[in-house]
């Protein structure tokens, strides 16, 4: 990680239902996620019952191949998701999203909240017999900040987690060993802050926190993850069929897992299919239980009793390189381009899908404040400089032009290779081209994986991208726009923004939260004004999800989707 993301000291951290997306929902009923990259839901009371497993797999479409299923390397919500189905943290998420005890039977937290002591359950094993120790939590939250790892996610450790030493540990000050982080005892993990972290708990659901075993990862050399040989258990599953970019994924139920009796299906079957037409086709045919459906498939299906849309917390939004591309450093000309933008044009007549139009930093319906209210209701608070208004976006682009001394701009798109971003990525070409006289925009669709490595070595012009959150606070998204965070595409940078963000993290300000709340909002108008993205839309999922199937928790924050409850009759 390179330099501070964020934190919030003592924010009243609250995650909103989507309700701009459709109810919060179970399978069967209505919702899917991030970001990495979810709704909150409230569990079927079918999925409650107690007994052993029964009736059939699960068949689940991914849209997206599994990244990595290392811990501490992945960063995508696929990834995320598959490793939460066989990995357990200290916490995990109750159905309606809050912190819940886990591996951790219970937690102790000190007067001064700068400490936190784990009690690790009893029966807690993993896949090999081995014990779930406090040590293996030890070496593996040491492996996310050594800087010979290199971990995306480092950052929840230090800007946001605020664990003792672990900033000078990512910069190369410390050793990794200096983390503040101690197995007491086998079965007692202590955990110590900077300051406190009103939000630490939940955290802990987040899969960079899950433990590995040191001796099974030393044995596995680099092979670690990267099979059903290279991984252990400790979930509700166990993975037993996987390989890098495959299109298949299998997990069977962990009968030896210390909550065994909730979990009601026998496996997952997930299969990756990045065509929403062949995906439909199987699921009419009986090969998935759940599937995503976009566009025009929306008109075919809205009537059918498995179709909900589900708020998935993602914003999508294009990014300029505002480093290397001398148009896109002009501010007229990317305040043209934003301006040029029918978001309406997109959600309403191409995704068809429920999101919902976006003008700011911070998606609606997502993150409360203190008085309780959404930090985006307000979709108008930042119309000088984002709304659809094609004469001032050729305003804005004359005068941008003159500024360059050109005539014409020709500038390429990256996005990725799924059906939906090539759609809107269709879509804003023609939009762009048709509003602003001389412009050209070229398309380069990608694996996803490869589009990401292009942003972060700013080998691009401009990128269509998303973001989930991984906390319901606004910071998720505003600490990515600091000065040289690795998520910053557009290699954007602002003292005031960066002090602001500090401020926040640990100044006096994070200690009151309507000052707090006040200075997030003094930032995001920062970047807004100076057109750092360019807001799309906040993700909403169409699905069908058989009718037999029940119990799925969906969440916008951290996990996309919870299996452990579910139940397939």
């Amino acid at each position: 990680m390179k330099k501070k993301l964020l934190s919030i000291v003592l924010a009243s951290a609250m995650t909103l239902s989507l309700v701009a997306c459709g109810s919060s929902a179970v399978s069967g009923v209505s919702q899917d996620q991030q970001g990495s990259d979810a709704q909150q839901t409230t569990a079927d009371t079918a999925a409650e019952t107690t007994g052993e497993g029964s009736g059939s797999d699960l068949n689940v479409m991914l849209e997206t191949p599994v990244e990595s299923l290392d811990p501490q390397q992945a960063t995508d919500g696929t990834s995320f998701e598959v490793i939460a189905d066989y990995t357990d943290g200290l916490m995990q998420m109750d159905a309606d999203g809050q912190a819940v005890n886990a591996l951790a039977e219970s937690v102790d937290v000190a007067d001064d909240g700068l400490t936190y002591t784990f009690h690790i359950r009893e029966d807690a094993n993993w896949s090999n017999g081995d014990a779930v120790t406090a040590a293996d939590f030890v070496f593996a939250w040491q492996r996310a900040v050594d800087p010979e790892v290199a971990s995306e996610y480092s950052f929840m450790f230090s800007d946001i987690g605020q664990i003792v030493n672990a900033q000078d540990i990512i910069d190369g000050k410390k050793d990794k060993a200096e983390l503040g982080v101690t197995a007491v005892d086998d079965k007692t993990l202590e955990v110590k802050l900077n300051c406190p972290v009103s939000y630490f708990l939940s955290l802990m659901y987040f899969p960079t926190f899950y433990p590995v075993n040191q001796a099974f990862f030393e044995g596995c050399a680099d092979t670690f993850a990267t099979s059903p040989e290279t991984t252990l258990s400790n979930g509700a599953f166990v993975l037993d069929e996987y390989q890098p970019a495959a299109t298949t994924i299998h997990l069977t139920k962990n009968e030896n897992y210390y909550d065994a009796a909730t979990v009601k299906l026998p496996g997952l079957s997930y299969q990756v299919i990045q065509d929403s037409q062949q995906a439909l086709m199987s699921y009419q045919n009986g090969d998935l239980d759940t599937t995503l459906v976009n566009g025009e498939q929306v008109d075919q299906v809205k009537d059918d009793p498995a179709f909900t849309a589900i708020g998935a917390g993602y914003l999508w939004y294009i990014s300029p390189n505002m480093r290397d591309v001398k148009e896109l450093q002009n501010l007229n000309i990317r305040l043209a381009l934003t301006m040029a933008l029918n978001r309406e044009a997109i959600t309403t007549d191409v995704l068809k899908d429920g999101s919902a139009p976006t003008y700011t930093g911070v998606p609606m319906d997502f993150a409360a404040g203190p008085d309780g209210s959404d930090f985006s209701a307000d979709q108008k608070k930042f119309e000088d400089v984002c709304r659809y208004d094609a004469d001032k976006a050729v305003e804005y682009w004359n005068k941008g032009l003159e500024e360059l001394g050109a005539t014409s701009i020709t500038l390429t798109m990256i996005h990725d290779a799924d059906d939906a971003p090539i759609k809107v990525a269709q879509v804003v070409k023609e939009q762009l081209e048709t509003t602003l006289p001389g412009l050209t925009v070229e398309l380069q669709q990608m694996p996803k994986k490869e589009r990401v490595e292009r942003m972060q070595e700013a080998d691009f012009e401009l990128g269509l991208t998303r973001w989930g959150p991984d906390y319901a606070d606004p910071m998720t998204y505003l600490g990515m726009w600091i000065t040289n965070n690795p998520n910053n595409y557009g290699f954007w940078s602002n003292a005031e923004y960066d002090k602001i963000i500090s401020d926040c993290t640990t100044g006096e300000i994070a200690m009151d939260p309507e000052a707090r709340w006040a200075a997030l909002y003094d930032a995001e108008k920062i970047a807004m004004d100076d057109a750092v993205i360019f807001p799309l839309y906040t993700q909403c999922n169409a699905e069908l999800i058989s009718t037999n199937v029940s119990g799925i928790e969906f969440h916008p924050v951290a996990l996309n989707r919870v299996y452990k409850r579910a139940v397939k009759n």
